[in-house]
Order: structure tokens, then C-alpha cells, then sequence
């Protein structure tokens, strides 16, 4: 049978199942310039925390009704609650990627370029455009048009605050000013900025480098530690290979040196005694008077091999030749 649940454990159920309660809904509201706190959406958080930092999408024909803009997703970011409203920041768009696919076709030219400019009150933007020719074109009017492109972008957003440029790129007036700079080098279908990101707000021009300059130069400081790290265990490796033949070369070297001499001392007088030993045997084999009855065939055989003699027939015959 089942226990009872104590009082306090049927609280804590309870708490849990009301966990939701707790939660509240908060108007997602758009920056005060240039969009004066639009209500774009809403989103549930337990507290003000929990909230900070949340990116909120949304189409362009959602936030100012353009029927031609519905391919433009906007972004916004949480960076402070006032009450019930949570204030944000634009963070950037992009086109979604469908809507470019349709644009290009087989012979068309597309230019495609990436730049980071800063706007007159220190936001730096990574900005990417994108541009569509009438026909296909070769790499030099590409190269020229990238490059008019990017003066213009340079230019007008050094003269331009954060919320003129947003401004500027969502009503199209920037891309308008893109085409007309650039339709004396080649006529272009269509110029848009797909996609813009705010990389770091506060950013001085003349004072110091950018962020992403930061993380390019502790990257790549990094990588040369790496490197040289990598030189320097291999140099090291290296002379240990070579210190290890040299040595196995040396003990080579003495233990021929010392078969050698033990050779030279204990060959040659080996030798001599052999030598002096024989001949001894052999005066006395031919001074004395041998016996060779008394041995088998195969001894007569051998002594008739030593004096370079016949070793065929009968023992009597061996004997014979030997006492000849």
C-alpha cells in the first residue's frame, strides 16, 4: 500500500506544478530612434535576467506593413527592461536566402563583397552587399564595381549615425545611392544590402583598434607560439636522433677495435702450439714402430688418407701399403 504524502511534500508538488505562475509576459518594444518604441512582440521570462540578451526576429512587412519587404528578417536584441517593456537594440538583417536564389540566373553576373565600417557615432556594422548585372561580365568591371561599391559604403556611413544608417538600409536609399554611383562603370539589375551586423558599439576610428582586430591579433600571436613550439621539439628530437647514432657508432667502433686485439693475442699463439704439438707426433708416429694389426679398417683408412694413398681393398692390403 501505498504512503501518504506529508504536508510539506504535497507544498513543494504543488510549488513545482505552479512554477508557471511565476512567469509574466513582457512587450517587446523597438529602439526609441529611429522607431520610437514600436511594440514589435512579446515573450515570457521569470525575471528581468532571464530576459537580457534575447534576440527577437521578424519579418519587415510585420514591423512596417511593405508587402515588397517580407523576404527582410530583422533582428533586435533585449538590452533592458523598463516594467512590463523590453527595450532593444537593432542588431541587423538579412535577406533570407530563397528570395536571393531567385534572383540569380545563368547569365547573370553577381558580386558579392564583405565590408566592416564604422558610423559617425563609434558603431562598428559589418555590412554585406550584394550585386546583380544585366549580363554576365568579366572580372575586371567586377573588380571595379566592388571597389566603387565600397567607397560609397565608406563614405556615406562615416557621415551617417547608427540610426540614420538602419534607416538608410531598410527604405532602400542606400542601395539606391549604391546603383547610381555605379551604373557608368555597368548597367546593374538589382543592388541590395542582404545582410548588415552590429559587431561593437563605442568604437573610435583614430583611438585604438577594433574588437575583431583584437581576436585577428591573439589568433594570430597564438599560431606563431604554436609554430615555434613545434620548431623547436622537433629541432630537439632531431639532435637526439643524431646523438644516438653517433654513439651507437663509437660503441661499434670499440668493440671491433677490441675483437681485434683479442684475436691478435690469442690467434697466433694458439697457432704456434698446434704447429709445435704436430710435429712432435709426427716423429714420433715415424720413429716407433706401429702396430696397424691391432687397428680397425676405418684407422688404416684414415692414415692412408693423411699419406695421400689408396684406401680401397682388404685390411691386409691397407697394412701393406702402410709399411711401405
Amino acid at each position: 500500500m501505498a504512503k501518504k504524502m506529508s504536508a510539506k511534500a504535497r507544498a513543494a508538488a504543488r510549488k513545482q506544478r505552479d512554477k508557471w505562475k511565476t512567469k509574466r509576459w513582457y512587450t517587446i518594444r523597438a529602439p526609441r530612434h529611429p522607431w520610437n518604441y514600436q511594440n514589435i512582440g512579446e515573450t515570457i521570462g521569470e525575471s528581468d535576467e532571464h530576459i537580457i540578451g534575447r534576440i527577437y526576429e521578424m519579418t519587415q512587412q510585420e514591423f512596417n506593413g511593405d508587402f515588397t519587404k517580407m523576404h527582410v528578417m530583422l533582428r533586435f536584441r533585449v538590452s533592458g527592461t523598463v516594467g512590463q517593456d523590453a527595450l532593444t537594440t537593432f542588431v541587423g538583417h538579412h535577406h533570407q536566402t530563397n528570395h536571393i536564389r531567385r534572383q540569380i540566373r545563368r547569365y547573370r553576373g553577381k558580386i558579392d563583397d564583405v565590408l566592416d565600417v564604422v558610423t559617425e557615432d563609434g558603431y562598428l556594422v559589418r555590412i554585406k552587399p550584394l550585386i546583380i548585372t544585366q549580363k554576365r561580365v568579366q572580372t575586371s568591371v567586377k573588380q571595379s564595381i566592388r571597389a566603387k561599391t565600397r567607397d560609397v559604403l565608406r563614405g556615406f556611413v562615416a557621415k551617417t549615425t547608427y540610426d540614420g544608417l538602419q534607416v538608410a538600409m531598410l527604405d532602400g536609399s542606400l542601395e539606391t545611392e549604391i546603383q547610381n554611383q555605379i551604373k557608368s562603370i555597368y548597367p546593374c539589375r538589382s543592388v541590395v544590402i542582404r545582410k548588415s551586423q552590429l559587431l561593437q558599439e563605442g568604437v573610435e576610428m583614430d583611438h585604438g583598434p577594433t574588437l575583431d582586430e583584437i581576436h585577428a591579433e591573439e589568433a594570430r600571436k597564438e599560431a606563431e607560439i604554436k609554430a615555434k613550439k613545434a620548431a623547436a621539439l622537433a629541432e630537439a628530437m632531431a639532435e637526439e636522433e643524431a646523438e644516438g647514432d653517433d654513439d651507437a657508432e663509437e660503441e661499434a667502433d670499440e668493440a671491433d677495435e677490441a675483437v681485434e686485439e683479442v684475436a691478435e693475442v690469442e690467434e697466433a699463439p694458439v697457432q704456434e702450439e698446434v704447429v709445435e704439438e704436430a710435429a712432435p707426433a709426427v716423429e714420433e708416429a715415424s720413429s716407433e714402430d706401429v702396430d696397424y694389426s691391432s687397428m680397425t679398417v676405418a684407422e688404416l683408412k684414415e692414415l692412408l688418407k693423411a699419406a695421400g694413398k689408396p684406401v680401397s681393398g682388404k685390411k691386409a692390403e691397407l697394412i701393406e701399403r702402410l709399411q711401405e
